[in-house]
C-alpha cells in the first residue's frame, strides 16, 4: 500500500474558519465525487451511492488515524474536517458527502462557507425522511455521543415541524459491534435491550439511525423495537439526495460505468479486511495519506 502526503502548509488552529480555500470553478459531469468519513461506516453510504448513481467516480476517505469521532470535541471535529475537504479539494470533487453523521451534526455549515460546491451532509436527509415516515409524530434518534450532544437532529427536525416529540439515545457501543461482526449475537440483542428500551417505551413510531454504522445492527434493532417502528437508514436517503442534486445542477455523468477509489489515513490492512461488511463489496486495495496538519 503507498502513502501519498496531501498538501502543505502550516497546522491550523482547531476550528479555524479561514477565507474559502478554493474559488468556485465550473463543475464538470466527469468530475468525482468526495465522501468523507471518520473511518469505516461511511462504507454503507458509499455503497448506497454505488447502487444509485452506478455512472459516477466515487473518492472515500476514511480518517481512520483518528477514529472515533464521535467522543471528540467540535473544534477538533471542525479542524479534521477542514483538512478532509481540502483533500477534496486538490482532487476537484464536483460534489462533497459528509458520510459521518458526526462531522454532519458539527462542521457542515463550515464547510459550506468555505468551498463553493454543494456539500450534502446525512443529518438532513434522514430528518426528513424521518418526518415522512412518522404517523404519530413521535420519533427516535440514536448516535456517537457528540451527534447526539450536538442537538443536530432536533434542530433540523423541529425546523420542519415544530410539534414534534423527539427522543434522543447515545449508543455508542453499536460501534464496535458493527465492526467486530457482532451483529445478530446474544451480545448485540443485550446491547440494543439495554439502549433502546425507554425509547420504546416512550411510544415512538420512526427511528432514525444516525451513525452510518448503524445499519449493520438493522435487524437486530428492528427485532426489538416491533414492526409498529419504522428504521430511517441516513444512508439510502443521502443517496436520494445526491442523484437529486446532481440532476438539477447537471453535473450527473451520463455514460459509462463509475469508479470507486479508497483512501485512509492510517494502515489500511485492517480498513481493507472490515470494509467489505460494510461496503457489501471486496475493497481491494486503498492508499495511506496524511493530511495537512495531521
Amino acid at each position: 500500500m503507498g502513502e501519498r502526503k496531501a498538501g502543505r502548509g502550516r497546522k491550523r488552529k482547531a476550528g479555524a474558519t479561514a477565507r474559502p480555500a478554493r474559488t468556485a470553478r465550473r463543475r464538470r459531469p466527469e468530475d468525482a465525487i468526495g465522501v468523507f468519513d471518520s473511518g469505516i461506516g461511511g462504507l454503507t453510504v458509499l455503497e448506497a451511492l454505488s447502487r444509485r448513481i452506478p455512472r459516477e467516480h466515487l473518492i472515500y476517505l476514511g480518517d481512520t488515524a483518528r477514529v472515533p469521532y464521535g467522543t471528540k470535541s467540535s473544534e477538533a471535529i471542525t479542524a479534521y474536517a477542514i483538512e478532509t475537504a481540502d483533500f477534496f479539494g486538490e482532487r476537484g470533487v464536483k460534489l462533497m458527502v459528509l458520510a459521518c453523521n458526526t462531522t454532519s451534526a458539527l462542521a457542515i455549515d463550515v464547510l459550506r462557507s468555505r468551498y463553493p460546491i454543494p456539500i450534502i451532509g446525512v443529518v438532513e436527509p434522514g430528518a426528513r425522511a424521518a418526518l415522512t415516515a412518522t404517523r404519530n409524530g413521535r420519533i427516535g434518534v440514536i448516535g456517537t455521543e457528540a451527534t447526539i450532544a450536538s442537538g443536530a437532529y432536533p434542530r433540523c427536525l423541529r425546523a420542519r415541524a415544530p410539534d414534534v416529540e423527539i427522543f434522543t439515545r447515545a449508543c455508542p457501543l453499536f460501534v464496535p459491534l458493527a465492526e467486530e461482526g457482532w451483529t445478530e449475537n446474544d451480545i448485540a440483542r443485550r446491547t440494543a435491550s439495554f439502549y433502546l428500551a425507554s425509547l420504546k417505551k416512550s411510544g415512538i413510531d420512526t427511528l432514525i439511525l444516525g451513525c452510518t454504522h448503524y445499519p449493520l445492527l438493522r435487524k437486530v434493532i428492528a427485532d426489538f423495537l416491533g414492526p409498529s417502528v419504522r428504521l430511517v437508514d441516513s444512508a439510502e436517503e443521502t443517496a436520494r439526495e445526491v442523484r437529486r442534486v446532481l440532476a438539477s445542477d447537471g453535473i450527473a455523468r451520463s455514460k459509462g460505468k463509475g469508479s470507486a477509489s479508497f483512501f485512509v489515513t492510517d494502515a489500511a490492512d485492517r480498513f481493507m479486511r472490515i470494509g467489505e461488511r460494510f461496503y457489501g463489496a471486496t475493497v481491494a486495495s486503498a492508499v495511506r495519506v496524511v493530511l495537512k496538519g495531521g
